[in-house]
């Protein structure tokens, strides 16, 4: 009989195409993870890899095995949960991505509730600005803020985040406080991008239905959400934000917002995940709470899975 371990093995080794990082991730030694897709190959009586010393990539056999053995193992932890007379039975280890901000100021803070119902799972949480892979590194679900392109895995449309421009009072007593997006040839953009050395498009608003740029100066361009949102309490310059992770400082006068009939358009937020036929009940709990916890931050104007 194929033993479980064997397959969760096997699954990391595929979807990161290495054995050391399958081994990393696992908290296992290389020498177990190569034994073990042995054993399982042994047992199969086929070759489930095609090994270089540049390279694992999987053969016919084992992309066949690939998308049995996760519908498999999603299929036995259901299986379990049927019979635990209490949800807060369910165990485990979740990975998760969440975007920075969101994830400091609104669902750690809300986490131990989650915690305390399962006390069973724990979490291994990343948050960062970069869209990660979630079926190469391994997630079991990401939240991600804005257009979706990654068309192999499941998006849950949870909402639309609602924009705002702003800027520090003291930027605004320096340079004053635009009223019309002429005024904005005498002001200061912080920039952001995902990647150092591209160029922003400029300040970003909406005109009948159409996206419009408006090209700005500015000394200052960030890759990191605190790293832009800091630009801009310090004075240097003029942001565009989801009002959600900003609407404690606005609330306390560290920002201010203006231009509100010139915003860019309200980003999207879903929660990704792996396609497959049986969803882990770990991570169908977790999807839900979360769905839950954010349901009232939200514009449902974009739909809720």
């Amino acid at each position: 009989m194929l033993k479980p371990e064997l397959l969760r093995t096997f699954i990391r080794v595929n979807e990161l195409a290495s054995f050391t990082l399958a081994a990393e991730q696992l908290g296992l030694p290389r020498s177990t993870v190569s034994e073990q897709i042995r054993s399982l190959e042994n047992q199969l009586g086929a070759r489930l890899f095609n090994r270089s010393t540049r390279r694992v990539q999987a053969t016919q056999d084992g992309l066949q095995l690939y998308e049995r053995s996760k519908e498999l193992l999603s299929r036995l932890e259901e299986i379990e949960g049927l019979f635990r007379a209490d949800p807060g039975a369910v165990s485990g280890c979740l990975r998760v991505d969440l975007p920075t901000r969101m994830a400091r100021r609104i669902i750690l803070p809300r986490l131990p509730e989650f915690l305390a119902l399962y006390p069973g799972l724990s979490l291994e949480v990343s948050c960062t600005d970069r869209q990660v892979d979630l079926l190469r590194e391994g997630f079991d679900c990401v939240l991600r803020i804005g257009t979706l392109s990654d068309l192999a895995v499941v998006a849950r449309p949870l909402g639309q985040l609602a924009m705002v421009n702003c800027a520090s009072p003291a930027y605004l007593e320096r340079h004053g406080t635009p009223a019309t997006l002429a005024d904005l040839a005498d002001h200061h953009l912080v920039h952001y991008v995902q990647t150092l050395g591209n160029r922003s498009s400029g300040f970003e608003y909406q005109d009948e239905g159409l996206t419009r740029f408006v090209e700005m100066g500015g000394a200052i361009t960030a890759n990191n959400t605190d790293a832009y949102e800091s630009a801009a309490l310090a004075g240097l310059g003029i942001i565009q934000v989801p009002c959600i992770g900003v609407r404690d400082y606005l609330a306390s006068g560290r920002l201010r917002a203006f231009l509100p009939e010139y915003l860019p358009q309200a980003m999207p937020i879903s929660l990704l995940y792996a396609r497959q036929r049986y969803l882990p009940p770990r991570v169908r709990l977790f999807m839900d709470w979360l769905t839950q916890l954010l349901a009232a931050q939200l514009d449902p104007a974009a739909g809720r899975g």
